[in-house]
């Protein structure tokens, strides 16, 4: 259950919201940390990540939006890109969250993504609790391409997924 305080590789949670989208899927990961803050909700936990987004990973992002603007697809913004101010009680399915749309949300999972014309990604985060008072957080990414530019833009986009989702999960093992 107890994971390291920093992210390491594992298997998707089998009783997780995500498990349902891993089938057909052309690129999925997962990375677990032990939560600094164990009691927050799995959206706490999401905001606490991708509000403190390093800034060259935001720098990645500006890059990636220009480039990809040229091929007609979606310039999804900063990842760090989440209202400080705005309190989880006020976020509802539909509404956007950094780079991500929510689609699901549980005190333990909330599942976010995006759709475009080449590929459908969805992400989760997830919170398993001990009984010792420890929460394993697990974020989950699933990419289910749609056509050969899906396939092109993963090629790049696989290996820096690698370097950047650990980077994010860092900041939930952070206290406070």
């Amino acid at each position: 259950m107890s994971a390291p305080a920093r992210p390491r590789a594992v298997a998707a949670p089998p009783d997780s919201l995500i498990a349902a989208h891993l089938e057909g899927a052309h690129f999925h990961d997962a990375w677990a940390v032990r939560a600094g803050e164990p009691g927050r909700s799995a959206l706490g936990q999401f905001i606490k990540a991708f509000g403190r987004t390093p800034g060259w990973v935001d720098a990645c992002m500006r890059l990636r939006n220009r480039a990809v603007r040229l091929a007609g697809l979606k310039d999804l913004g900063r990842m760090a890109a989440i209202d400080p101010g705005r309190a989880e009680r006020d976020y509802r399915v539909g509404d956007r969250i950094g780079i991500f749309t929510l689609y699901d949300i549980t005190p333990d999972e909330v599942l976010l993504g995006d759709r475009d014309r080449h590929l459908d990604v969805v992400l989760s985060l997830h919170c398993a609790r001990s009984d010792r008072g420890e929460t394993c957080v697990t974020v989950t990414t699933v990419v289910h391409v749609h056509n050969l530019l899906g396939r092109l833009y993963m090629l790049p986009v696989t290996p820096m997924h690698r370097v950047i989702a650990p980077s994010v999960l860092r900041a939930v093992a952070l206290p406070g």
